[in-house]
């Protein structure tokens, strides 16, 4: 199990005003409130949701 990678995710930007589609790529990172990190595997389909969301979240090194 050690051997998988993680990415830490932060939220910088609030849902409010956002498409709803937004929003569900939020709640479906994990994220619900400001600045609030979590931490999840490495996948492309995790990355992508990222990718799609530049204004809302970050990656956390």
């Amino acid at each position: 199990m050690a051997d998988k990678k993680t990415i830490k995710i932060k939220q910088i930007g609030s849902p409010i005003r956002r498409p709803e589609k937004q929003r569900k790529m939020l709640i479906g990172l994990g994220l619900n409130k400001m600045h609030k990190v979590v931490e999840l595997q490495d996948t492309p389909e995790v990355r992508g949701t990222v990718a799609r969301l530049p204004h809302l979240v970050e990656v956390v090194e």
